[in-house]
């Protein structure tokens, strides 16, 4: 299938799926679907809470942490026992302390950084039982908070803004399971791997070779890892291997379960507040941003290697071919990267390291503007709701009037509550990469000096607070500094958007609409659509270009020529 046929059966597909999917979603979380009502009953009874027994802000931002911190306890636990648990057929031992503990938090934070080989470090036990399970519950979270956020806008005079207990089974009943199990299916149809048995060897007794075979169940680990952004794969080269991502038609479905539901989203965010084009309006920021990247880094990867061009290698075949796999292609596998490091998947099926210096420019600032074109299960709706609130804000300064969405008047605590949302991930970000280029243990990290060194911290530690996962795998991430940062990265990227979000909601649920007027700043035109961006690509532009400037821009001038 040609690069434009894959465009249009994409944008259908996603099409397809953010009038329907997001108006089911809408409709679990109203509580207008029932039929697996016998699985949801046994779950609040042990809970001991029900659909009725709503939560302040407050109390569900509290269910959040304290589900969270189980999961990161229970993660390293079970990981650092992993010698003594059952499935365990290539006999691996404990994960190390460190490992554990930034393994536990990427996984709890949807963020997937893996600073291991699966196959080689990971017990099936693990990969199913720690981080498959994590794989669903870090995206019904985020989920879970978009909900919450939204029934913010939605609700008048109200002191609550639903169960967290409540939409996170909903979530995972009614949305992931589901959704994922059929997608399995689909995989291992396809010729993913699924199985038990262990390790194959195989000899080629015409060439005197012998050769170990990693398998496991990672056809329906694919599914999940897409389908909520998670994207840490079974296997160390993730989906580039061909027993996780099989066919052309796998790595075009793996795009479209990424994409889903986070586009999706904001119909459902439509639905909810009762109107569509405040939904539709969103999508369109977000879609103007995503296809800028795609266009951007597609034609920076279909130019020439320059590395390859100064050894003095003549290349046969168009575009950067270095790092891709032959089946996928240099615009396709632009797409498929732009599509993880635009949402917080980070899975990849070819070798970031090895794009040209405005290549990787392109899945890098994807990230730096906040993981919101779609952004990830969740997550890039609340964010992007955090930047509308800003926008808001200086549209009504603009016209002399308090500024108002959805009818709430945006005053100065929702604005420091955004600006708190907006900024915390830039900070950290630029804070942490300044202590790991200034100690021997940060600088021991990447395997390339010069600038192109210095784009592999900042892009990990980019990836990490954005709870993205995606690496330029150039960077020894396996030491005790780089577990340690990582960890404190990826959890205040998560959570110091997070919290805010839900603040937010809390705050806005609990005021009443105000009467829309004719000096009323519209909210749902091509206008406001703009501002959005224009905050977006501010916010991440002003913050980030310095740093930028000193990696894959300097990088690319290095070679002689912008492109």
């Amino acid at each position: 299938m040609g690069f434009a046929w894959t465009i249009i059966v994409l944008v259908v597909t996603l099409g397809l799926a953010w009038r329907y999917l997001g108006s089911y979603m809408a409709a679990v979380f109203d509580g207008r679907v029932h039929f697996l009502a016998w699985a949801e009953r046994p779950v609040y009874r042990l809970l001991g809470t029900s659909p009725e027994q709503e939560q302040s802000w407050k109390r569900y931002a509290g269910s959040v942490v304290i589900f969270s911190s189980v999961f990161l306890g229970v993660g390293y636990l079970l990981m650092r026992i992993q010698g003594s648990l059952p499935l365990n057929p290539q006999h691996l031992g404990a994960v190390p302390p460190a490992l554990s503990f930034n393994t536990a938090a990427s996984f709890l934070t949807n963020t997937n950084w893996q600073n291991y080989g699966g196959e080689t470090a990971m017990s099936y036990f693990s990969q199913i039982g720690v981080l498959t399970v994590q794989q669903f519950v870090s995206a019904a979270v985020g989920i879970a908070v978009a909900i919450a956020m939204t029934r913010g806008f939605a609700r008048r005079n109200s002191p609550t803004i639903g169960n967290f207990w409540v939409d996170i089974t909903r979530c995972l009943l009614y949305i992931l399971l589901p959704i994922a199990f059929l997608a399995g299916i689909v995989m291992v149809g396809q010729g993913a791997v699924q199985t038990l048995a262990g390790t194959v060897t195989i000899h080629d007794s015409l060439n005197g070779v012998t050769q170990t075979i990693a398998r496991g169940p990672a056809g329906f680990m694919g599914p999940i890892m897409q389908l909520g952004t998670n994207g840490g794969g079974f296997f160390n080269v993730d989906l580039a291997h061909p027993l996780e991502n099989p066919t052309g038609f796998t790595n075009l479905f793996y795009i479209w379960l990424t994409l889903s539901i986070p586009f999706a989203l904001t119909y459902t965010f439509g639905k909810m507040v009762g109107s569509i084009r405040h939904g539709a309006a969103l999508l369109t920021a977000m879609v103007i941003i995503f296809a800028s990247w795609v266009t951007f880094t597609s034609y920076a990867e279909h130019q020439g290697n320059p590395a390859v061009v100064a050894a003095g290698v003549t290349q046969t075949a168009t575009g950067n071919t270095e790092g891709k796999e032959v089946r996928f292609g240099d615009t396709s596998s632009a797409l498929f990267n732009v599509s993880m490091t635009q949402t917080s998947d980070g899975a990849v099926d070819s070798a970031t390291d090895s794009y040209n210096p405005m290549g990787g420019f392109g899945p890098m600032t994807g990230m730096m503007l906040g993981e919101v074109s779609p952004g990830g299960t969740g997550s890039g709706i609340y964010t992007i709701l955090i930047y509308a609130i800003i926008a808001v804000f200086i549209g009504g300064l603009m016209i002399g009037r308090t500024p108002e969405y959805l009818g709430k008047k945006i005053q100065s605590k929702e604005i420091k509550l955004a600006g708190l949302g907006a900024l915390v991930m830039p900070i950290i970000v630029l804070v942490l990469t300044a202590i790991a280029v200034s100690i021997h243990a940060g600088r021991a990290g990447p395997l390339n000096a010069g600038p192109h060194g210095f784009s592999e911290i900042l892009y990990a530690l980019t990836s990490q607070a954005n709870n993205n996962g995606s690496a330029m795998a150039g960077l020894t991430g396996n030491t005790t500094f780089y577990n340690v940062i990582g960890t404190i990265d990826m959890l205040i990227g998560r959570f110091g958007v997070m919290i805010p979000a839900l603040a937010l909601g809390g705050v806005l649920a609990a005021k009443n609409v105000v009467p829309a007027s004719l000096g009323t700043f519209r909210t749902d035109n091509g206008m406001f659509v703009g501002l959005t961006i224009g905050v977006i690509i501010i916010i991440g532009g002003l913050t980030f270009f310095p740093a930028v400037s000193l990696g894959p821009i300097v990088e690319q001038l290095s070679h002689g020529k912008f492109f």
